[in-house]
Protein backbone atom coordinates (compact mmCIF):
# COMPACT_ATOMS: atom_id res chain seq x y z
CA UNK A 1 0.00 0.00 0.00
CA UNK A 2 1.41 3.45 -0.80
CA UNK A 3 2.47 5.91 1.69
CA UNK A 4 0.01 8.92 2.01
CA UNK A 5 0.96 11.90 0.73
CA UNK A 6 0.50 13.07 3.99
CA UNK A 7 3.20 11.07 5.10
CA UNK A 8 6.71 12.38 4.86
CA UNK A 9 5.08 15.70 6.67
CA UNK A 10 3.82 13.82 10.05
CA UNK A 11 7.33 11.44 9.73
CA UNK A 12 9.37 15.19 10.17
CA UNK A 13 6.64 16.66 12.59
CA UNK A 14 6.99 13.13 14.57
CA UNK A 15 10.92 13.52 14.60
CA UNK A 16 10.77 17.39 15.37
CA UNK A 17 8.67 16.48 18.56
CA UNK A 18 10.51 13.86 19.41
CA UNK A 19 13.69 16.16 19.89
CA UNK A 20 11.76 19.11 21.30
CA UNK A 21 11.23 16.93 24.32
CA UNK A 22 14.38 14.31 24.19
CA UNK A 23 15.71 16.46 26.68
CA UNK A 24 13.31 15.90 29.71
CA UNK A 25 14.01 11.90 29.55
CA UNK A 26 17.77 12.94 29.78
CA UNK A 27 17.01 14.87 33.31
CA UNK A 28 15.27 11.87 34.81
CA UNK A 29 18.09 9.85 33.94
CA UNK A 30 20.48 12.38 35.82
CA UNK A 31 17.97 12.97 39.07
CA UNK A 32 18.37 8.46 39.07
CA UNK A 33 22.58 9.53 39.42
CA UNK A 34 23.14 8.72 36.46
CA UNK A 35 25.08 12.12 34.43
CA UNK A 36 24.69 12.69 30.85
CA UNK A 37 27.82 11.26 29.62
CA UNK A 38 27.13 7.58 30.84
CA UNK A 39 23.34 8.62 29.71
CA UNK A 40 24.42 8.95 26.57
CA UNK A 41 26.69 6.00 26.38
CA UNK A 42 24.15 3.47 27.18
CA UNK A 43 21.25 5.05 24.85
CA UNK A 44 23.18 5.49 21.97
CA UNK A 45 24.86 2.40 22.56
CA UNK A 46 21.19 1.35 22.40
CA UNK A 47 20.07 2.68 19.24
CA UNK A 48 23.46 1.35 17.92
CA UNK A 49 22.78 -2.03 18.66
CA UNK A 50 19.24 -2.12 17.18
CA UNK A 51 20.60 -0.40 14.39
CA UNK A 52 22.90 -3.11 13.13
CA UNK A 53 20.08 -5.62 13.81
CA UNK A 54 17.70 -4.07 11.75
CA UNK A 55 20.35 -3.28 8.66
CA UNK A 56 23.09 -5.34 8.73
CA UNK A 57 24.02 -5.41 5.65
CA UNK A 58 24.24 -1.39 5.83
CA UNK A 59 26.57 -2.03 9.05
CA UNK A 60 28.60 -4.30 6.73
CA UNK A 61 29.37 -2.41 4.24
CA UNK A 62 30.05 0.34 6.76
CA UNK A 63 33.96 -1.23 6.91
CA UNK A 64 34.94 0.50 3.66
CA UNK A 65 33.24 3.37 4.89
CA UNK A 66 35.46 6.72 3.20
CA UNK A 67 37.61 8.76 5.83
CA UNK A 68 35.01 11.59 5.83
CA UNK A 69 32.39 9.59 7.45
CA UNK A 70 34.02 8.75 10.13
CA UNK A 71 35.08 12.41 10.67
CA UNK A 72 31.38 13.09 10.23
CA UNK A 73 30.53 10.25 12.81
CA UNK A 74 32.51 11.91 15.06
CA UNK A 75 31.67 15.23 14.40
CA UNK A 76 28.04 14.45 15.27
CA UNK A 77 28.51 12.50 17.81
CA UNK A 78 30.31 14.97 19.87
CA UNK A 79 28.20 17.46 18.77
CA UNK A 80 24.83 15.32 20.36
CA UNK A 81 26.80 14.75 23.96
CA UNK A 82 27.30 18.59 24.08
CA UNK A 83 23.77 18.91 23.32
CA UNK A 84 22.72 16.56 26.13
CA UNK A 85 25.35 17.68 28.46
CA UNK A 86 24.02 21.56 27.71
CA UNK A 87 20.32 21.24 28.43
CA UNK A 88 21.54 18.90 31.51
CA UNK A 89 23.30 22.19 32.83
CA UNK A 90 21.31 24.65 31.13
CA UNK A 91 17.98 26.70 30.24
CA UNK A 92 16.96 23.90 27.60
CA UNK A 93 15.77 27.08 25.00
CA UNK A 94 18.89 29.20 25.63
CA UNK A 95 21.04 26.07 24.61
CA UNK A 96 18.41 25.32 21.33
CA UNK A 97 18.80 28.10 20.27
CA UNK A 98 22.54 28.66 20.58
CA UNK A 99 22.69 24.97 18.91
CA UNK A 100 20.43 26.21 16.14
CA UNK A 101 22.97 28.51 15.19
CA UNK A 102 24.57 25.89 12.63
CA UNK A 103 23.72 28.32 9.66
CA UNK A 104 26.44 30.61 10.81
CA UNK A 105 28.70 27.98 11.44
CA UNK A 106 27.60 25.86 8.10
CA UNK A 107 28.30 28.89 4.78
CA UNK A 108 31.75 29.10 6.04
CA UNK A 109 32.26 25.64 6.41
CA UNK A 110 30.90 24.80 3.02
CA UNK A 111 33.42 27.66 1.40
CA UNK A 112 36.61 25.82 3.35
CA UNK A 113 35.55 22.38 2.87
CA UNK A 114 33.27 22.13 -0.22
CA UNK A 115 34.84 25.40 -2.17
CA UNK A 116 31.21 26.60 -2.09
CA UNK A 117 31.15 30.25 -3.27
CA UNK A 118 30.29 32.53 0.08
CA UNK A 119 27.96 35.23 -1.86
CA UNK A 120 25.99 38.06 -0.93
CA UNK A 121 22.73 35.55 0.11
CA UNK A 122 25.24 33.47 2.19
CA UNK A 123 26.54 36.52 3.64
CA UNK A 124 22.89 37.72 5.05
CA UNK A 125 22.28 34.18 6.32
CA UNK A 126 25.53 34.66 8.57
CA UNK A 127 24.72 37.80 9.51
CA UNK A 128 21.06 37.22 10.82
CA UNK A 129 22.51 34.30 12.94
CA UNK A 130 24.81 36.62 14.30
CA UNK A 131 22.77 38.98 15.27
CA UNK A 132 20.46 36.87 16.82
CA UNK A 133 23.55 35.25 18.83
CA UNK A 134 24.90 38.50 20.15
CA UNK A 135 20.66 39.44 21.13
CA UNK A 136 20.96 36.37 23.10
CA UNK A 137 24.00 36.44 24.92
CA UNK A 138 24.23 40.16 25.15
CA UNK A 139 24.95 40.83 28.88
CA UNK A 140 24.60 44.74 29.97
CA UNK A 141 26.58 43.97 32.84
CA UNK A 142 29.64 42.76 31.19
CA UNK A 143 29.04 45.17 27.96
CA UNK A 144 30.02 42.27 25.69
CA UNK A 145 27.80 39.69 24.14
CA UNK A 146 29.90 36.56 25.29
CA UNK A 147 28.42 32.89 26.77
CA UNK A 148 29.06 32.78 30.62
CA UNK A 149 27.47 29.82 31.39
CA UNK A 150 28.89 25.81 30.47
CA UNK A 151 25.37 25.32 28.97
CA UNK A 152 25.66 28.00 26.58
CA UNK A 153 28.94 27.19 25.46
CA UNK A 154 28.55 23.47 24.97
CA UNK A 155 24.79 24.58 23.15
CA UNK A 156 27.52 27.09 20.81
CA UNK A 157 29.74 24.47 20.65
CA UNK A 158 26.91 21.28 19.42
CA UNK A 159 25.75 23.63 16.76
CA UNK A 160 29.42 24.25 15.37
CA UNK A 161 29.87 20.28 15.39
CA UNK A 162 26.47 19.87 14.48
CA UNK A 163 27.34 22.47 11.08
CA UNK A 164 30.81 20.08 10.40
CA UNK A 165 28.93 17.03 10.10
CA UNK A 166 26.07 18.08 7.63
CA UNK A 167 28.73 19.75 5.73
CA UNK A 168 30.65 16.52 5.59
CA UNK A 169 27.25 14.71 4.52
CA UNK A 170 27.36 16.61 1.43
CA UNK A 171 30.05 14.17 0.35
CA UNK A 172 28.35 11.14 1.70
CA UNK A 173 26.47 11.03 -1.66
CA UNK A 174 26.85 7.24 -2.32
CA UNK A 175 25.90 6.14 1.47
CA UNK A 176 22.31 5.33 2.51
CA UNK A 177 20.54 6.99 4.62
CA UNK A 178 20.79 4.02 7.12
CA UNK A 179 24.45 3.69 6.59
CA UNK A 180 24.98 7.38 7.94
CA UNK A 181 22.21 6.82 10.85
CA UNK A 182 24.64 3.78 12.26
CA UNK A 183 27.56 5.96 11.63
CA UNK A 184 26.25 8.78 13.82
CA UNK A 185 24.79 6.43 16.29
CA UNK A 186 28.21 4.64 16.64
CA UNK A 187 29.79 8.35 16.35
CA UNK A 188 27.92 9.34 19.74
CA UNK A 189 28.79 6.50 20.98
CA UNK A 190 32.27 6.28 20.80
CA UNK A 191 32.27 10.08 21.75
CA UNK A 192 30.55 9.27 25.17
CA UNK A 193 32.91 6.35 25.42
CA UNK A 194 35.84 8.74 24.92
CA UNK A 195 34.52 10.91 27.71
CA UNK A 196 33.52 8.38 30.34
CA UNK A 197 36.92 9.16 32.50
CA UNK A 198 35.91 12.88 32.86
CA UNK A 199 32.42 11.55 34.45
CA UNK A 200 32.73 11.50 38.42
CA UNK A 201 30.64 8.19 38.15
CA UNK A 202 32.81 4.97 38.16
CA UNK A 203 31.45 1.99 36.05
CA UNK A 204 29.89 0.08 39.26
CA UNK A 205 27.73 2.83 40.65
CA UNK A 206 26.84 4.02 36.85
CA UNK A 207 25.28 0.64 36.48
CA UNK A 208 23.79 0.37 39.44
CA UNK A 209 21.82 3.81 38.72
CA UNK A 210 21.10 3.09 34.68
CA UNK A 211 19.52 -0.18 36.56
CA UNK A 212 16.99 2.24 38.59
CA UNK A 213 15.56 2.98 34.90
CA UNK A 214 16.31 0.26 32.82
CA UNK A 215 12.83 0.72 30.53
CA UNK A 216 13.76 4.57 30.25
CA UNK A 217 17.14 3.77 29.15
CA UNK A 218 15.78 1.37 26.32
CA UNK A 219 13.29 3.41 25.21
CA UNK A 220 14.79 6.30 24.87
CA UNK A 221 17.50 3.99 22.50
CA UNK A 222 14.72 2.39 20.39
CA UNK A 223 13.30 6.01 19.74
CA UNK A 224 16.39 7.36 18.91
CA UNK A 225 16.67 4.92 16.27
CA UNK A 226 12.54 6.02 15.39
CA UNK A 227 13.23 9.25 15.03
CA UNK A 228 16.35 8.93 12.66
CA UNK A 229 14.51 7.13 10.41
CA UNK A 230 11.48 9.24 10.53
CA UNK A 231 13.51 12.36 9.79
CA UNK A 232 15.68 10.97 6.71
CA UNK A 233 11.99 9.35 5.46
CA UNK A 234 10.74 12.58 5.53
CA UNK A 235 13.98 14.74 4.63
CA UNK A 236 14.54 12.47 1.42
CA UNK A 237 10.81 13.37 0.35
CA UNK A 238 10.19 17.24 0.97
CA UNK A 239 11.31 20.18 -0.67
CA UNK A 240 14.08 22.02 1.74
CA UNK A 241 12.04 24.79 2.30
CA UNK A 242 9.28 23.07 3.43
CA UNK A 243 11.19 20.59 5.78
CA UNK A 244 12.96 23.69 7.55
CA UNK A 245 10.00 24.90 8.42
CA UNK A 246 8.22 21.97 9.48
CA UNK A 247 11.46 20.81 11.77
CA UNK A 248 11.45 24.65 13.61
CA UNK A 249 8.82 23.28 15.36
CA UNK A 250 11.06 21.67 17.34
CA UNK A 251 11.64 24.95 19.01
CA UNK A 252 7.84 25.49 19.90
CA UNK A 253 7.84 21.93 21.08
CA UNK A 254 10.94 22.75 23.22
CA UNK A 255 9.60 25.89 24.43
CA UNK A 256 5.97 24.27 25.28
CA UNK A 257 7.90 20.85 26.97
CA UNK A 258 10.38 23.87 29.34
CA UNK A 259 7.66 25.81 30.54
CA UNK A 260 5.31 22.69 32.00
CA UNK A 261 8.07 20.58 32.73
CA UNK A 262 10.61 22.56 34.03
CA UNK A 263 9.49 26.48 34.53
CA UNK A 264 12.01 27.49 32.23
CA UNK A 265 10.29 31.24 31.13
CA UNK A 266 12.32 33.22 28.19
CA UNK A 267 13.47 36.26 28.22
CA UNK A 268 12.53 39.07 25.80
CA UNK A 269 16.34 39.26 23.98
CA UNK A 270 16.10 36.11 24.02
CA UNK A 271 12.64 35.52 21.93
CA UNK A 272 14.35 38.69 19.39
CA UNK A 273 17.50 36.45 19.21
CA UNK A 274 15.39 33.29 18.67
CA UNK A 275 13.26 34.83 15.53
CA UNK A 276 16.50 36.06 14.35
CA UNK A 277 17.85 32.73 14.54
CA UNK A 278 15.34 30.92 12.91
CA UNK A 279 14.92 33.57 10.29
CA UNK A 280 18.80 32.47 9.61
CA UNK A 281 17.59 28.82 9.48
CA UNK A 282 15.01 29.44 7.02
CA UNK A 283 17.01 31.49 5.07
CA UNK A 284 19.47 28.77 4.64
CA UNK A 285 17.09 26.02 3.78
CA UNK A 286 15.52 28.35 0.78
CA UNK A 287 18.99 28.72 -0.38
CA UNK A 288 20.01 24.67 -0.21
CA UNK A 289 16.74 24.20 -2.54
CA UNK A 290 17.15 27.26 -4.68
CA UNK A 291 20.60 27.70 -5.43
CA UNK A 292 20.36 29.05 -9.04
CA UNK A 293 19.07 32.24 -7.21
CA UNK A 294 21.61 32.98 -5.33
CA UNK A 295 22.16 36.95 -5.22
Amino acid sequence: MKPPASAPVWALLLGAAFWGVAWYPYRLLAATGLDGIWAAFLTYGVALVAGIAIFPREAARLRHAPAAAIVMGLAIGWSNLAYILGVLDGEVMRVLLLFYLAPLWTVPLAWLLLGEKLDMAGFVVIVLAFCGAMAMLWKPDLGVPWPTARGEWLGLAAGLLFALGNVLIRRLSTMTDAGKSIVIWAGVTIAAAADLPASALDPRTATAAAMTRPGLLAAVGVCLVAMSLALQYGLARMPATRAIVILLSELVVAALAAYFLAGEVLRPQDWIGGALIVAASVASGWLAAHPAERI
